[in-house]
C-alpha cells in the first residue's frame, strides 16, 4: 500500500513494534515508519476495541496513538523514530495514575 520513494534513501534507524524488530529511515516519523512497515494499526478504540491507523498524517486527527517507550498517547505521526524506541500498539483511553 505504502512504498517509499527510491530517491529518498537515509541511513536507518532500528526500533521495535510490539516486540517486533523493524527498521526505519532517519528523519521518519513513527507513523511513517510503521505504515512503510507494512504495520497499518497503530491503536484499538476503548469502545469496540476497532483498529485505527494514521490518517492525517500531520496532528490533527489523533487516529496515531501509540505507546513510545512506555508513555501512552504519543502521536506517531508527529514524533520521529530514534534508535532503540520502542512503539506498541495502544490498547483503549490510556489510563494515567493520579498525581496526588
Amino acid at each position: 500500500m505504502y512504498r517509499r520513494l527510491p530517491d529518498r534513501a537515509r541511513a536507518l534507524v532500528r526500533f521495535t513494534f510490539d516486540g517486533e524488530a523493524l527498521t526505519a529511515q532517519e528523519g521518519d516519523t513513527v507513523a511513517a515508519a510503521l505504515l512503510a512497515a507494512g504495520q497499518l494499526a497503530t491503536r484499538h478504540t476503548p469502545v469496540s476495541r476497532a483498529p485505527r491507523a494514521p490518517y492525517c498524517m500531520m496532528g490533527v486527527c489523533f487516529e496515531c496513538l501509540v505507546v513510545i517507550d512506555g508513555a501512552p498517547n504519543r502521536q506517531g505521526c508527529l514524533t520521529p523514530v530514534v534508535e532503540g524506541m520502542r512503539v506498541e500498539t495502544q490498547q483503549g483511553a490510556a489510563v494515567f495514575e493520579d498525581a496526588e
